[in-house]
Order: structure tokens, then sequence, then C-alpha cells
């Protein structure tokens, strides 16, 4: 991921040097128990944890000769221990290392992930809180509906976040998988107990069966859940951008002290965080596909999924902290025009009332059919027309004969759809 989109902590995790450091952690586990079980001395276990270091730069001078990343890092190990290094990578394949260490640095990523969500969460609660009880008109198909809360938009945000946690959770469980089983996963030069004894050093779980690599689904796991968490922030987004627009203008991104909007026209504010985060999210997308892609290998394994993977592991784990981050800060510091909102209300002179008029006919034992047809005349002329919904109603003979003045005031108001809020609250917020 390009340094513009990488928050320090994640960078840092996907870094070559923590990759190759993880590998080392693998490395002198396998030679712990190597050495507890009497493999190989001691002594050479001593020398071998005292001396172990390596050099990105040497790691990648070397693999200019070797075309090989993992046999430039033992190599580069062995120049650094000595002689006990024959005892290093005794019995591995490549991928024993690379996988089981992939495990280590996969739930790190999921950690810092799962604590920028815990950020946004209390963030989308406040908000919603804090608007509880603020009317909004409610837009399906993008038109005007019916009234709605304007918190609700947040509860029903901070809902989805929370079941976005427990994929994350799942995801990590299904990452942190070890494997130490050789070239074909049928432990030819190793005894299992190998394996279960590193992956508990590393506080992994041991593959119950493996080729030589851990399966791809696991993978495919993590970065469809990245994928679908990204989706539910490019809906957050999208929703932003629509509230900003000129026309709406019901919620808007801080604009700062400073900040320009565009080089051409001085009195622009554009949802450029909402904008980023919307485009981000395809690409969080996309790179859940790779990872469908690479669940289907040759035989016990070929390497066409290594190449895509030491892309797609990163960016979407950097991107994705990076899009979690910026909405946390895009809901906390929105700007909310409540005022606006009852304008936009009223826009529509009163039709966004029409289902609660066609109840109250129902309820003066008018047929569904024929009450839907008085209103939806008086509806259309609205509509066309440009006339007011309430004194239409009022001056229609059919309604008056069954719904009073008085009555028909009474449907026109926010109270009728917003009743049940604290009800939907109290569902959300039990925690």
């Amino acid at each position: 991921m390009i340094e513009r989109y990488t928050l320090p902590e994640m960078g840092a995790l996907w870094s070559e040097e923590s990759r190759f450091q993880k590998w080392l952690e693998v490395e002198l586990a396998v030679c712990e128990v190597h050495a507890e079980m009497g493999t190989i001395p001691a002594e050479a276990l001593a020398q071998i944890k005292s001396r172990a270091s390596f050099s990105v730069a040497r790691i990648n001078e070397i693999e200019k000769t070797t075309n090989h990343d993992v046999i430039a890092f033992t190599t580069n190990l062995a120049e650094s221990i000595g002689e006990a290094a024959r005892f290093v990578h005794y019995g591995l394949t490549s991928s024993d290392v690379v996988d089981t260490a992939n495990a280590l640095l996969l739930r790190e990523a999921c950690d810092l992930l799962l604590a920028k969500i815990d950020a946004l969460l209390p963030v989308l609660k406040g908000r919603a809180l804090e608007f509880k009880h603020t009317p909004q008109v409610g837009r399906t198909h993008g038109i005007h509906a019916e009234p709605t809360s304007f918190g609700l938009t947040f509860a029903l945000w901070y809902d989805e976040m929370r079941r976005n946690r427990e994929r994350m959770e799942r995801a990590r469980d299904a990452v942190a998988v070890g494997k130490i089983s050789g070239a074909v996963g049928a432990f030819a030069l190793l005894d299992p107990i190998v394996e279960e004894k590193v992956c508990a050093r590393l506080d992994l779980k041991a593959a119950p069966v493996s080729t030589q690599i851990i399966q791809r689904d696991t993978y495919a796991e993590y970065l469809t859940t990245m994928a679908i968490v990204a989706s539910s922030l490019d809906k957050f987004a999208l929703q932003v951008r629509h509230w900003q627009r000129t026309e709406v203008r019901e919620a808007q991104e801080r604009f700062t002290k400073g900040q320009k909007g565009s080089s051409a026209m001085p009195h622009k504010r554009n949802p450029i965080i909402s904008e980023r985060i919307c485009g981000m999210a395809r690409l969080v997308r996309a790179n859940s596909v790779v990872g469908l892609e690479n669940v289907a290998l040759w035989h016990e394994r070929d390497i066409s999924h290594s190449s895509a993977e030491r892309v797609v592991l990163p960016d979407s784990s950097i991107a994705l902290d990076y899009m979690l981050h910026k909405t946390t800060a895009l809901i906390d510091g929105l700007v909310v025009y409540p005022e606006r909102m009852l304008e936009n209300l009223n826009a529509t002179r009163g039709l966004i009332f029409s289902g609660q008029l066609l109840l109250a006919l129902t309820q003066k034992g008018v047929a569904r059919e024929t009450a839907y047809e008085w209103v939806q005349r008086n509806a259309m002329k609205v509509w066309d027309d440009g006339e007011d919904f309430q004194r239409l109603l009022k001056a229609d003979a059919d309604i008056t004969s069954h719904l009073s003045a008085s009555e028909i005031d009474r449907v026109f108001a926010f109270d009728t759809y917003l009743r049940n809020v604290d009800a939907i609250f109290e569902r959300v917020f039990t925690d």
C-alpha cells in the first residue's frame, strides 16, 4: 500500500523487517522443540539463539542470486550463527516457515483492526443517542418516504459494526493456524509432535491436516471478512456523501480552517474523506476475489498464490486499517443541520404523511383499496401542481366524510412515526 494510506503501526507490521522477524521466530521455535526432543544438541540451540540475526539488505542481496527468499533468509542466518546453522530449518520446507509466520502476522493485523472497530463503535453510539429524537425524512429509492430518526441511522451502523467485529474475531481464529509438516504435508521428515509443540509455543492451532501449505480458504475468509467490513464503511460514507449534496445539506464532513475544496472554485466543500473511503472499499473488495482465486492450487501446492498474497494481504490490511481510522474521525466530526432536515421534511408539502392518512381512513371503515385511491389522487396533485396536501385533503368530500379537520391535522405529526424509536434503541444498545 502506498505511504499516503498507511498508518504507522499497521505499516510496521507488514514491513520486510517484521516479516523476517516472524520467520526467525518460527525457525527458533522449531530449533527449541528439536533440542527439547534431543534432535539437535543443546549447545547448538544456545549458539543459534544467541547469534541468530538477519539483515534485510543482505537477504535482498543474496536473493538476487538464489531467486528464493527463504533460502536467502536462511543463508543470511547461517552467516550470523556459524557452525550450528546446520540445525536451522531442520526438516522444514519453506512454507512451514512462511505460512506459520503469516499466521502470526495476520493475527496481529486482526488485533489492530479489532482495536480500530472498538474505537468506531462508541462514536457511532454517541451520535445515535445525540440525535435519537431528531426527525429526518426517510428515503426509499431516493424519494422522500416517511419521517424517521436521524439517530436511527447511527444505531443501524453501530449494530452492523458489532456484527463486523464478530466476523473479524472469527477471521482471527481462522488464520491463527500453523503447520510444520514438510514438503507435501505427510510429516516424512518430522514427527507430528514437532508441529504440535511449535504451534503451542507460538500460541497457534496446528492444522489438523495440510499439504505443503496452509489451505487458502482460511486466507480467503480473512480477505472476504475485510471486504465485508470495507463495504459497511463504504455504505456509511456513501450516506454522508448524499447528506452533503447541496440540494440536501443535512450533514457534512468537518471543513477545517485552511482547507481548500477546489483549485478552480473557492466556494467548494467536497466530501473528500467519504469519497476516499468509498474508493478504497473497491480495492479491498477486489482483493478478496484474489483470495478466493487462491483457494484452488495444483496438487499439494503450486506458487500461483504466492505473488498475489504478497500484495493483497498487506494492502487490504493496511487499507482497512486506514478506512476504519478515517471513518471514526468522519462520524465523530460530522457537522449536522437539524433545521435543514426540517426544511426537507416539509419540502413535499405534507406528502410524507400519506401512509398515516391511509391507515386513519381504514380505521374509519374505508376499504384499503378505496382509501389508497383517495389519498393517491390528492398526492398526485401535489406532485404535479405544487398543491398543499393537507389543504387538498380537507377539500376532498370523500375524505372529509370519514375524517374531521382535527383528525386530518393529527395525521400531520412526526410523533406518530417516531414513537417507537426508544424501543429500537433499547434493543440495539443492550451493552
